[in-house]
C-alpha cells in the first residue's frame, strides 16, 4: 500500500497521463507521430530533481515537466499541450485510489474467509447475548462471529461503490470547458487508465467523490473497531472468555508482568476514529470556490494515502486477530451461570402467556422472582418453585424443560444460512 502513495509512484502514473494525452493529440493530428515516438521512448523523471526545481518552482507539476523537458529536449513541447495541472492530479489520483481500493478489498476478503471458519467452529457454542452489559438471552459464540461476518460482506460492498466512484478523470483543461484540449483526448486517456470520463467538471474532479470514498473507508474502521471493542470487553479480566492472540516473548506491561492486555484491538479501535477524523475533512474539501481553489489539496496529501495505509494496517491486525483468537468455551458457560438462571426469564414468560395468563400479569410474577435471585443470590429456578402464583400454572416436571439451552439454538443453521456460512 505504502508504495502507491510513494512520490515515485505519484510521477510515474502523472507521466502516463502525460504520454497518453500525447497519443491522443498524435491521433487528432496534432502531434506528429516522430516527435510523440521521442516522447515515449526519452521521457523520464528523477523525484530529487524534482524536488530541487519545486523549491524554486513553489509548484510541484511545474517542476515535474521541467524535469521531464531535462530529458525529452525539445519535443517536451508537445507534452501537457491544453492541459491544467489538476487534469494530471486528479487523473493520477484516481488510479492511485483505485489500487488502493484493490488492496482493501482482497483484505477484506481475506478477513471474511477467517470468520467463516470462526464462526463455523464455535457455531453451537454457548454464551451469554447481553444488552447494556447485562446477560440477556444465551445466544452462541459461533453467531456473534456470523454477525462480523454478514457485516464484512457489506464493507467489501461498501469498498467496491468507493472504488466505483472514484474512478474517474478529468482531461478537461482550466475550467471544464475543454477551450485547450477535445473531449476525445478525455475520452482516450481514461479508456487507457480504465477510469471514466467525468460527465462533467471544473478545474478539478467534484470532491464529492473523495469523500464518499473516505467516508466508506471510515465505516469500514468503525466495523472494525466494533468487532475489537467486543474482544476487548470478552477479554476483561472478570469475563475471559476469549483473548486476542498473545505471541511467545511478548510482553503486556513494563511494571506488571502478569498483563495480557489486548493491545491489537486497542489499536484498531484508536485508528478508527483517525479515518472518521480524515472522513471529516474529505467533507469539508467539497466546497471550493467557484471552478477550484487548493485549499483541499494540502489536507488530501495527508488524508488520502494515511487512510488507505491505516484502513490496510487495521485489516491486516484483525486478520492476525481473528486467526489467532483465544476462545475459552468453559468460561463462557460459567459466566452464563453467575445470573443463576436468569437468562430464561424471557423463554418462561413466553410459557406462561401460553397459557393463557395476561401478559403484564405473567411478566409481574416472573420479575418478582428475579428480584430475589438479584437481592438473596439463590438460583432462579428455586425462585419460581417457591412462588405459589407462577406454580398455579406451572407443572414441577415442566421446570427442567425452561431452562435447556437447545431452545436458543434451534435455528442457528437457519441463521448462517441467511449469512452465507
Amino acid at each position: 500500500m505504502s508504495a502507491i502513495w510513494s512520490d515515485e509512484n505519484k510521477f510515474q502514473k502523472m507521466l502516463d497521463v502525460e504520454i497518453l494525452v500525447c497519443e491522443a493529440l498524435a491521433n487528432l493530428g496534432k502531434i506528429p507521430k516522430k516527435e510523440l515516438k521521442k516522447i515515449k521512448s526519452k521521457a523520464k523523471f528523477n523525484v530529487k530533481r524534482i524536488e530541487k526545481i519545486e523549491k524554486i518552482t513553489r509548484h510541484d507539476v511545474i517542476a515535474f515537466l521541467h524535469n521531464i523537458a531535462e530529458y525529452i529536449g525539445d519535443s517536451s513541447r508537445f507534452v501537457h499541450q491544453g492541459l491544467t495541472s489538476s487534469d494530471v492530479l486528479d487523473t493520477g489520483l484516481s488510479i492511485m485510489m483505485k489500487e488502493s481500493a484493490d488492496i482493501i478489498l482482497e483484505d477484506l476478503k481475506i478477513l471474511k474467509e477467517e470468520l467463516r471458519k470462526k464462526a463455523k467452529k464455535y457455531k453451537y457454542t454457548i454464551t451469554a447475548g447481553r444488552s447494556h452489559g447485562v446477560h440477556a438471552e444465551p445466544t452462541t459464540f459461533g453467531l456473534k462471529l456470523a454477525l462480523f461476518f454478514d457485516e464484512i460482506n457489506r464493507c467489501i460492498d461498501r469498498i467496491n461503490r468507493a472504488k466505483e466512484i472514484i474512478s474517474v478523470g478529468k482531461i478537461s483543461g482550466s475550467v471544464g470547458t475543454y477551450s485547450n484540449i477535445e473531449p476525445y483526448v478525455e475520452n482516450y486517456v481514461c479508456k487507457k487508465l480504465g477510469l471514466k470520463p467525468a460527465n462533467i467538471s471544473t478545474q478539478v474532479l467534484q470532491r464529492d467523490r473523495h469523500a464518499e470514498y473516505l467516508s466508506e473507508i471510515a465505516i469500514v474502521g468503525a466495523t472494525l473497531e466494533k468487532i475489537a471493542t467486543e474482544f476487548r470487553n470478552l477479554q476483561k479480566t472478570e469475563v475471559r472468555e476469549v483473548e486476542e492472540p498473545f505471541g511467545k516473548g511478548q510482553k503486556g506491561s513494563s511494571a506488571m508482568p502478569h498483563k495480557r492486555n489486548p493491545v491489537m484491538c486497542e489499536r484498531i479501535t484508536g485508528l478508527a476514529r483517525v479515518l472518521r477524523a480524515n472522513a471529516i475533512v474529505s467533507m469539508e474539501n467539497v466546497a471550493l470556490w467557484h471552478e477550484r481553489d487548493i485549499s483541499h489539496s494540502s489536507a488530501e496529501r495527508i488524508i488520502i494515502p494515511d487512510s488507505t495505509i491505516l484502513l490496510d494496517y487495521m485489516l491486516d491486525q484483525m486478520i492476525e486477530i481473528i486467526r489467532g483468537l483465544l476462545v475459552y468455551p468453559e468460561n463462557m458457560v460459567n459466566n452464563m451461570s453467575k445470573t443463576k438462571g436468569l437468562v430464561f426469564s424471557a423463554r418462561i414468560l413466553v410459557e406462561l402467556e401460553k397459557k393463557g395468563l395476561e401478559r403484564r400479569k405473567a411478566y409481574d410474577i416472573i420479575q418478582r422472582c428475579a428480584m430475589k435471585v438479584w437481592e438473596k443470590d439463590i438460583n432462579f429456578k428455586d425462585a419460581l418453585q417457591d412462588d405459589s402464583d407462577f406454580m398455579k400454572f406451572v407443572k414441577p416436571k415442566e421446570m427442567n424443560s425452561f431452562f435447556e439451552v437447545a431452545y436458543y439454538t434451534k435455528h442457528v443453521d437457519t441463521i448462517f444460512k441467511k449469512v452465507g456460512i
